[in-house]
């Protein structure tokens, strides 16, 4: 079994050459991608999200806005009463990205701030994405008390300082198809370093296509490549990978693990 953390199914181009959703979860399913969490970013396309994923029972969700999309509002007690969903799983996601919008960093901020308040309201983990904002992303996860929920710096491209101090909070680290790229010698080193009982696989799909799917649309089968790539960076068997890697899905997110009576 292999489960793709972290992807958003709902952004899939919708095109009459394109592969239905249905397809594209069954194509999943034959590389052994068992379940796969549907991860939500603006408020305003949770339920449209929802929707589209109600059919299958093998796609978990969250609820949360995304620190680019901060400028659309933020109604905390909107999302609290999505976290209400039985399919629900995870607040996020949210964090802090000063690369793509530094002049945004303060909305970010208290954006970032009230989820993280929420997650430990509703108690759910959180997932977090985090670029150029190292220090202030550690910073704020301490304040808001988020070891008490715990979560998962997703798509992680960071250093290992960040990645210790994450894991140290409780929270987990996924590795995405950036792994796989050819300059991404920095990341493999940290990923590398990710004790068994602390690391993810994602594709982010439809975005981050592996090697070699590069310049495809990247699709959940395709954390198949990036599992197999991690296996051999650390060493280990994809079968061992595989399944600590889904342990620890099912740890993190219990309440996906409680869905399926696990």
């Amino acid at each position: 079994m292999l489960i793709d953390s972290h992807c958003h199914l709902d952004r899939l181009k919708a095109a009459p050459d394109q592969p239905s959703l249905q397809a594209i979860i069954d194509g999943a399913k034959s590389r052994g991608v068992d379940y796969l969490l549907c991860v939500n970013v603006r408020q305003q396309g949770f339920e449209s999200m929802r929707e589209k994923m109600a059919q299958f029972d093998n796609v978990f969700l969250s609820s949360g806005v995304h620190p680019l999309d901060v400028q659309d509002g933020l109604n905390v007690e909107e999302i609290k009463k999505f976290a209400t969903d039985k399919k629900v799983v995870a607040i996020g996601e949210t964090g802090l990205d000063y690369f793509y919008a530094p002049e945004t960093k303060t909305l970010q901020q208290q954006c970032f701030e009230q989820q993280i308040a929420l997650a430990v309201d509703v108690n759910k983990p959180l997932i977090v994405h985090t670029r150029d904002a190292r220090e202030d992303t550690i910073a704020m996860l301490k304040a808001g008390n988020a070891d008490k929920v715990g979560g998962v710096l997703h798509c992680f491209t960071e250093n290992w300082e960040m990645a210790k101090a994450a894991i140290d909070l409780g929270f987990y680290i996924s590795v995405s198809g950036i792994v796989t790229f050819k300059n991404a010698g920095e990341l493999r080193s940290v990923i590398r370093q990710v004790p068994q009982d602390r690391l993810l696989v994602e594709t982010d799909s439809p975005y981050l296509a592996p090697v070699p799917h590069r310049g495809k649309e990247n699709q959940p089968a395709y954390v198949r490549d990036v599992a197999e790539f991690v296996a051999e960076l650390r060493g280990e068997k994809y079968e061992d990978l595989a399944h600590y890697t889904s342990e620890n899905f099912f740890n993190l997110f219990t309440d996906a693990a409680k869905l399926i009576g696990r």
